[in-house]
């Protein structure tokens, strides 16, 4: 008798069936299947890739072949090659760019950097404490959103003798202050108003930092009795150290490229009180019709804001090792 209850060989499918073996693709197809998939990720980056060349790439060309050439602006075969002649005109005995401007341009970001981070720090470790958070970070972000001409002429009228700064001053007794027509004070006016502008940015990235502080470190503080002033220098400011570093940066390019701001305060006065390397390129490109120096002011700029950067990247990697 047939045992049917027996199990049954499985039959091989596919290939084997046939004593046939599969194989892996060979190199050839394996590189086809590579270079479709590289001419694939070219066209899905093709419209941005574009978008950078004609926007980025042919300016920056452009603007290089300026800074070692003579033109008025109007006709490019009037273009004269002149070597390094505008970079060396730049720095020549009784040249302004070195001194007041580039200087101007340092002091500028410099004490907008302190007092904008001093701020921000300030009043983003208050809101953290208080109710109510989202309505004060949106308080302090409006200026943000508000037109750079609107901002700096509510300040200019604000710094007028008879405005409310000066009405302050007169309420506490002192004298009145020409701020942006007296030389010593126009730039430190004008730092302020920038910083102002600035502290709501830093506000909301300094409070995402705080944010993402352990809870328990401040309660292992609080068991160890330390205070505030330890819980903040102990923990909360080297915690914050990827934060602070992203503003101070942030916030020093934006001081270095400064130019909206002065033109509508002070225009770069009294005398070249307020006039920064952005404001002069402006002028000898558009004003003097001197496209050369411009470019020439533009490609300095460059090396001063990248020589910045990297200090800052330096400072803080340095002071991260450190602790």
């Amino acid at each position: 008798m047939v045992n049917t209850l027996a199990p049954k060989t499985a039959e091989p499918a596919g290939p084997a069936a046939h004593g046939t073996r599969t194989r892996a693709p060979g190199p050839g197809r394996r590189g086809s299947a590579r270079r479709r998939q590289t001419l694939l990720a070219y066209l899905f980056l093709a419209p941005a890739l574009l978008f950078f060349a004609v926007f980025l790439i042919l300016p920056l060309g452009f603007a290089l072949l300026l800074s070692m050439s003579r033109w008025t602006g109007f006709d490019l075969g009037d273009i004269d090659p002149v070597g390094l002649d505008n970079f060396a005109g730049l720095f020549a005995d009784g040249s302004a760019f070195l001194v007041p401007v580039l200087t101007n341009t340092l002091l500028f970001a410099l004490g907008t950097v302190a007092l904008a981070l001093a701020g921000s720090v300030l009043v983003a470790t208050c809101i953290d404490k208080l109710r109510f958070q989202g309505l004060w970070r949106t308080l302090y972000f409006l200026p943000i959103v508000t037109t750079v001409v609107a901002v700096g002429n509510v300040w200019k009228y604000m710094y007028e003798p008879g405005g409310l700064v000066n009405g302050v001053l007169n309420a506490l007794g002192l004298d009145s202050v020409a701020f942006l027509q007296n030389p010593d004070t126009a730039l430190p006016a004008v730092v302020v108003v920038q910083a102002w502008a600035s502290v709501g940015s830093a506000i909301l990235i300094l409070t995402a930092g705080l944010k993402s502080v352990p809870e328990s470190y401040y309660e292992a503080a609080a068991l160890d009795g330390a205070g505030p002033a330890t819980v903040f220098f102990r923990i909360t400011l080297p915690l914050l150290r990827p934060s602070l570093l992203f503003v101070c940066v942030t916030q020093f390019l934006t001081g270095l490229q400064s130019f909206a701001l002065i033109i509508v305060m002070t225009k770069g006065g009294p005398g070249d009180a307020t006039d920064v390397a952005a404001l002069e390129m402006y002028r000898r490109a558009f004003s003097y019709g001197d496209w050369g120096t411009a470019s020439a002011a533009a490609f300095v700029l460059f090396l001063v804001v990248l020589a910045v950067t990297l200090a800052q990247l330096w400072i803080f990697r340095r002071t991260g090792e450190d602790a």
